[in-house]
């Protein structure tokens, strides 16, 4: 396995993350630990997930992932074979949210016993919080850092504005900053990354694991209309945004693709992720080992110079 450093964070990450977003919610806890177990066995390491997973699911509260995942580590033998990744920051109800210091050392205790570990490898803001100071937030994380409840932290959903001022701030105070930066990036969804965050990310050595590699699944090709969406929860919440004009014209790029390598379009389409400057571990889910199996086998395959084309071809403008 080619493992990766993360930023200056000194973690070693598999170069595919494994997004936490499904546990306990489109797959159930057996059919998560089925993923994870395969995960971990096909050499891979990285997982992320996140307090507010699945928040969003009718009878969800938030925390069902990181739970599903402390149960499986509570099996043993595997905490020192993955490096695990939450983050916290969004609305979880009854004015718990944010990044205030008071609410980071709730959150991390909260995730923590859910996770059933004694320490987070990559804890992360996981949207910005205007309403606290950037010196606050970055001091709760360096305390918690301090205390090994936590190795290294990073940022999501953080414009480039923001993330270079939580930089400078790090470097003024002497805090430690963030080593990763967690921005939407795939075929589809491009602009934000590559305006101007990829070259701030690649200026300061900050690690990048994007998430949505596959657009919720849209790149894999299984929705192609409104009625496909309509299937899957992820579909009908989610992949609608993406069946337009500029998502079925990536699609038969990706079509095209898939005919000239041999490969399925959801492992061409990732491969096109982890290609890109500046990425370090794009983040994909799997609610299936079928689907695990294709997260595996994308994270082997090289595009060759005519492919990329085609596909940075089809995806321009957005």
């Amino acid at each position: 396995m080619d493992y990766r450093q993360l930023g200056r964070s000194g973690l070693n990450v598999s170069p595919l993350c494994l997004g936490g977003n499904v546990f306990g919610w489109t797959a159930d806890e057996r059919t998560s630990f089925a993923i994870l177990d395969a995960w971990v066995e096909a050499g891979f390491n990285f997982i992320d997930t996140a307090d507010v997973y699945s928040r969003w699911a009718p009878g969800h509260q938030g925390g069902e992932s990181e739970t599903v995942i402390g149960r499986w580590l509570k099996q043993g033998g595997r905490r020192d074979k993955v490096v695990l990744a939450s983050k916290v920051g969004f609305d979880m109800g009854e004015g718990r949210g944010g990044l205030s210091p008071r609410w980071i050392v709730q959150a991390v205790h909260d995730s923590l016993k859910r996770l059933q570990t004694d320490h987070i490898d990559l804890y992360q803001a996981h949207k910005d919080d205007f309403d606290t100071p950037l010196e606050e937030t970055l001091e709760a994380f360096s305390k918690l850092i301090q205390a090994g409840k936590v190795r290294a932290i990073g940022a999501s959903n953080y414009g480039a504005d923001r993330l270079k001022q939580a930089l400078a701030v790090s470097q003024r105070l002497g805090l430690p900053r963030y080593e990763s930066l967690q921005p939407l990036y795939n075929l589809y969804d491009r602009s934000g990354f590559e305006a101007d965050l990829r070259a701030l990310c690649l200026e300061e050595d900050v690690g990048v694991i994007s998430f949505y590699a596959l657009a919720a699944g849209f790149l894999s090709g299984k929705y192609r209309s409104a009625e496909d969406a309509s299937k899957s929860p992820r579909g009908a919440n989610t992949v609608k945004k993406y069946l337009n004009e500029r998502g079925l014209k990536i699609l038969a790029a990706l079509d095209e693709a898939a005919q000239r390598t041999g490969q399925p379009a959801s492992r061409v389409a990732i491969a096109w992720v982890m290609a890109q400057p500046g990425i370090t571990a794009p983040i994909a889910s799997a609610s299936t080992t079928a689907q695990l199996h294709e997260l595996v086998q994308a994270s082997a395959l090289k595009l060759d110079r005519e492919t990329m084309a085609l596909l940075d071809g089809a995806s321009a403008g957005a």
